[in-house]
């Protein structure tokens, strides 16, 4: 029999038919120590004891919450059967191990969850397959390294968060892969160190969390690679000074640099943020301030709440500055006592006076004495503290600066951390001067006229990290001199008296980063200089005297990152012993006497090299094959200051990012139309300007017409801007920096037109301003 069924009525049948079939059990699929909602498509089987994550979950399900169970490890594929989905939080799950591809297959989780786990390391295939995640938290871990391209399948995530973990050292290229990320939170680990590139290819970053750390100066260099970040906070890290042009972020808004150490801080410090509006300096250790310089950012809130400001004459710029610029000083005035406590907004710049040295000395000691705590109260809140010097509990900083003592003080509180004793007189530091100072991170002996340190003389402290022994009289080191300093990672021997590199000096140094060695007498770089030291990443030495490196003097420096030989007497780059240092970034050789550049001077470097400083060196030819291999790699050229009139072929260079051909007396005729070409199709700011024919000179390259006439050259646009009409070359896209350009011009200008000494030189510096050609 046969029946004819609209439509309408199939469709229903058909409907009641797939729910009759479709079998109770999968409806009803459920871990059996689990909660499960079929409605919402969610699963959580929190606090179960579970070892592994559960087989027979329903594959449709798009929210797993398997909080506080004992699972350990995540093996390869622990969630290919729920593809769907798109939560899953794994917090106190006693996970040390994320195995490579575990995560495969969530292609559309957008949230993970990995908090208070005891993960250590962050593998290069631990979070692949995540393609659609927008947010990884991985808090209260213990990540002490992130092996490269280990977020590199990560292309949508707006935010991670990796704080309370142990990290001590971020790489090069740490976060690559992370072409969405919004938010980077690294806040409460042990960070001391950041590698140049370690944020490299965060482009759309806008906010990065540093604050309790280890950082010690602001890493200026690092930060310029995140062109988009506007809030940067860097509280509780013991940074004492912030030097000129520390913060370079064009786009920055809010910075963050409270309950720090800093002491001094330069008024052009943050000249080169111009939309900082919001600034906090509170609770730190500054006393006065000057007004930041005039092109300085107007900021519209400065907090300087919590530092001593001593509120007399030498504040009263900064009053004064505030008031012109409508800026909002928060905070109170440390004394004098009249203004002890007055909000800085209501005192006005007239009443801001001061006395004679010998009352102000007085007043502070007074001060000083009426803000030193009562002997009456407990003892509990009392901190030890050896006499004549100044121990801050909160900080676990201690300060003995410019006491005139003569031996290392001793009695310091065990939980101090930064110990200032720089300015004193010790000449001599006996072995284990520091017993019990076993948790100091940071130690500063500048100044101190020292001449030896005695094997030992540092023993106990164990966790340092930063040494400064700048500005002594040290010419020798003892091989035993950091004998029991296993975490020590930069130490600072600027400014001595060493004519030789004091090699073998830091073989008992396993965790060395950084060495300074500036502004020595050393003469020569003998072999095998870094023995001990094959962890060594960078490398100071400019302003020695140095005028010879042996081939072998960089044997062991495999990992050596940077190395800055400016200011020395080397008349030849050191290829052969460049190609020991085969993982170099950032290679100085700025004003050495280096007249001529021979082929292939740079070949060892062509995997690795990126920054390059050849400037200031009187530097007369370079062969066309001086820069072979270093095209692809290569972001920076710094040849400005030279005496070059031709340069070699650029056309290779297809990574440069800054070049500065400035201050080269350039032919401008046919053997320099391959650089007027590559001008042409490059999207930078050359700075490169004609030194001869006479009639073109002070032109911009870019600008000249004679390059049209010369073969292959008929394709260059006309240049409109150029024609010898002008008596005044056009004045530079990008002006030389304000400290770049006083006395060489002024030389220049006193050689051409015999300047006289007297107040109306004034118009003829704004000339030779103008003069300077980007």
């Amino acid at each position: 029999m046969y029946f004819h069924l609209s439509p309408d009525t199939q469709g229903v049948l058909l409907a009641t038919l797939l729910l009759v079939c479709i079998p109770p059990v999968h409806l009803a699929k459920c871990p059996q120590p689990c909660v499960c909602d079929q409605i919402q498509l969610t699963v959580a089987c929190v606090n179960k004891n579970l070892t592994k994550v559960p087989p027979t979950v329903d594959e449709i399900t798009v929210k797993l919450d398997l909080r506080s169970n004992n699972i350990q490890e995540l093996p390869t594929g622990a969630f290919r059967h729920t593809p769907y989905l798109t939560h899953l939080s794994l917090q106190r799950c006693n996970i040390h191990k994320v195995k490579e591809g575990a995560f495969r297959g969530l292609g559309r989780l957008v949230f993970l969850n990995l908090a208070n786990n005891n993960i250590e390391i962050l593998y290069q295939e631990s979070l692949d397959g995540l393609s659609s995640l927008k947010q990884l938290m991985i808090d209260r871990n213990r990540v002490e390294e992130i092996q490269p391209g280990a977020f590199s399948q990560l292309g949508f995530l707006n935010l991670l968060s990796l704080t309370h973990n142990q990290l001590v050292y971020i790489p090069n290229m740490a976060f690559q892969g992370l072409q969405n990320i919004k938010w980077l939170r690294l806040s409460y680990n042990s960070l001391n160190y950041l590698d140049t590139e370690a944020f490299a290819g965060l482009f759309t970053l806008t906010r990065l969390s540093l604050d309790h750390n280890e950082l010690q100066f602001f890493p200026t260099e690092t930060m310029t690679r995140l062109p988009e970040v506007t809030r940067l906070d860097l509280s509780y890290n013991p940074m004492t000074y912030l030097g000129e042009e520390a913060v370079s972020m064009a786009k920055l808004t809010h910075l963050f640099l409270d309950h720090m150490s800093l002491q001094d801080l330069t008024n052009t410090a943050i000249s080169k943020s111009p939309s900082l509006t919001r600034l906090d300096l509170s609770h730190n250790q500054l006393r006065v301030i000057q007004p930041f310089s005039v092109d300085s950012p107007k900021l519209t809130h400065l907090n300087l709440s919590g530092n001593p400001i001593y509120c007399n004459c030498y504040l009263r710029p900064l009053r004064e500055w505030a008031i012109h610029n409508k800026v909002k000083l928060i905070g109170t005035c440390g004394g004098p006592a009249l203004f002890s406590g007055e909000s800085l907004e209501t005192i006005q710049p007239p009443d801001m006076r001061c006395q004679s040295q010998e009352a102000m000395l007085k007043a502070e000691f007074e001060e000083a004495s009426r803000l030193t705590p009562p002997t009456e109260e407990p003892e509990n809140k009392k901190i030890q503290c050896p006499a004549n010097c100044v121990c801050e509990a909160e900080t676990k900083h201690s300060s003995c600066e410019n006491r005139g003592h003569t031996k290392v003080p001793r009695g310091f509180s065990p939980s101090t951390r930064l110990l200032d004793l720089r300015g004193n007189h010790f000449h001599y530091i006996p072995s284990n001067s520091f017993l019990g100072a076993t948790n100091i991170v940071s130690l500063h002996l500048q100044h101190c006229k020292i001449v030896e340190l005695e094997g030992g003389a540092f023993n106990g402290m164990k966790g340092l990290i930063y040494l400064y022994l700048s500005e002594n009289e040290l010419s020798t080191l003892h091989p035993d001199a950091f004998k029991g300093l296993p975490q020590l990672t930069y130490i600072h021997l600027e400014k001595n008296r060493f004519t030789a590199f004091p090699k073998g000096a830091f073989k008992l140094l396993p965790s060395l980063l950084a060495l300074h060695l500036e502004n020595n007498s050393i003469a020569k770089l003998e072999p095998e200089i870094l023995t001990g030291a094959g962890g060594l990443r960078s490398l100071y030495l400019t302003a020695n005297t140095i005028n010879h490196v042996s081939p072998q003097a960089l044997n062991q420096a495999s990992n050596l990152d940077t190395l800055h030989l400016g200011g020395n007497k080397l008349k030849v780059v050191p290829t052969e012993a460049l190609s020991k240092a085969e993982n170099l970034r950032d290679l100085r050789l700025s004003r050495n006497p280096i007249l001529w550049v021979g082929p292939n001077a740079f070949q060892p470097l062509d995997r690795s090299l990126k920054e390059l400083y050849l400037d200031h060196m009187g530097l007369e030819k370079m062969s066309q094959n001086s820069l072979a291999g270093l095209g692809p790699r290569l972001r920076s050229l710094f040849l400005e200051g030279n005496k070059l009139e031709e340069v070699p072929d650029l056309h290779p260079f297809t990574s440069l990012e800054v070049i500065n051909l400035a201050d080269n007396p350039l032919m401008c005729d046919c053997p320099l139309l391959p650089l007027r070409m590559w001008i042409e199709k490059v999207n930078l700011k050359v700075r490169a300007t004609c030194g001869n024919p006479p009639e073109l000179k002070g032109r911009r390259v870019k600008d000249v017409h004679v390059f049209k006439a010369c073969p292959g050259g008929e394709s260059l646009p006309s240049s409109p801007t150029v024609t010898l009409k002008h008596s005044k070359p056009p004045k530079a896209s990008k002006p030389k920096p304000t400290h770049l350009n006083g006395l060489q011009h002024i030389k220049m200008l006193k050689g051409k037109f015999k300047l006289r000494k007297s107040p109306n030189q004034k118009p003829a510096k704004k000339s030779a301003k103008t003069r300077s050609v980007g």
